[in-house]
């Protein structure tokens, strides 16, 4: 099908404009589309842009996207906001991380392809679409279903401009948890688009569980907001309380630290928690209360993960850990 190009400068000055972005024909007939919220201001100015629903089972976002969406006003806005609620809509449909179509991670096939499969045509068509307009981009994540994880925005650790951007914009945004992390981003992501095309990103993350806890879709809400105010796209200082924690490392956490073998996990610490290198994380048991087997720190560290479904196959990722900023 064809594509045609969404421009965010023929959008109506001081109005909220609800939109579909077309991705690619469904087999059964109609289109694959991406709901789109564009708030231009009275007045010229940044762009930033707001991502949610890359995983199907998480919606932290969706619903502070939504919120957003009746509660601010685009007459007392400077510049564009562009909020796409759910990135992923066959993940979200099946109430699942991944697309229930191709089975791929719409968060690893970023830039995307325009000939690829959905989740690639999805991914490029928020990358030329979306982000590629942007003057700053913050990606709304959480735990999902399957792992748990604090409230925390992530951002570009380096001493560069693009650096000192990504961190003053973390700051504003006033999460509870800082996270930094050093080139190089780990590819496919949207933050690794943005990344390539020269544009700051934050990213955060939640305790998810196939929920929305209300004080995670206020703190999102809200940091969105002070993320207008830090642009200029607003009047008035950031709402940011000082972070409780700064926290440094890769972020990749395809890398966590995984079952040994299958059975029933619990954990043996908490989210945040400082560990030392041998301490035990957590143990796996058979049906009949038998401990099959430990899981120990390499290093020493902070718990950023934990899984919370306990039921764990072999190879399947328990914890991760990351550093304290020096």
């Amino acid at each position: 099908m064809t594509i045609t190009p969404f421009d965010p400068v023929v959008l109506p000055a001081a109005c909220l404009t609800t939109t579909w972005l077309p991705v690619a024909a469904r087999s059964e007939g109609g289109a694959w589309s991406l709901p789109l919220a564009a708030l231009r201001g009275s007045s010229d100015g940044p762009c930033l842009v707001v991502l949610a629903g890359v995983h199907g089972d998480e919606y932290e976002g969706v619903e502070a996207i939504a919120r957003l969406c009746t509660e601010l006003d685009p007459a007392a806005l400077r510049g564009t906001l562009l909020m796409v609620p759910i990135c992923n809509p066959p993940a979200y449909a099946a109430a699942q991380r991944n697309s229930a179509v191709d089975g791929l991670n719409l968060a690893r096939v970023f830039p995307g392809n325009p000939d690829g499969t959905l989740t690639e045509r999805i991914a490029h068509v928020l990358t030329t679409q979306v982000i590629r307009h942007a003057d700053l981009v913050v990606d709304l994540h959480s735990g999902g279903v399957a792992y748990d994880l604090p409230t925390l925005v992530g951002y570009l650790h380096d001493e560069g401009e693009m650096g000192r951007r990504s961190l003053a914009a973390a700051r504003a945004f006033g999460a509870p948890v800082l996270w930094g992390h050093p080139l190089p981003i780990p590819a496919g992501r949207s933050i690794s688009a943005a990344q390539e095309l020269g544009i700051p990103w934050l990213y955060t993350e939640a305790s998810g569980g196939g929920y929305a806890r209300p004080a995670d879709v206020a703190c999102y809400a809200r940091g969105v907001v002070n993320l207008l105010r830090h642009l200029g796209m607003l009047d008035g200082a950031p709402d940011a309380p000082a972070p409780a924690h700064h926290l440094v490392g890769d972020g990749n956490l395809d890398t966590v630290i995984d079952a040994p073998v299958g059975g029933y996990f619990r954990a043996a610490v908490a989210l945040l928690d400082d560990v030392d290198a041998g301490q035990p994380l957590g143990h796996l048991y058979d049906p009949f209360g038998a401990r099959l087997a430990t899981v120990s720190a390499p290093c020493p560290g902070v718990v950023i993960l934990l899984r919370r479904v306990h039921r764990v196959h072999a190879g399947e990722g328990l914890v991760h850990l990351t550093q304290r900023m020096r």
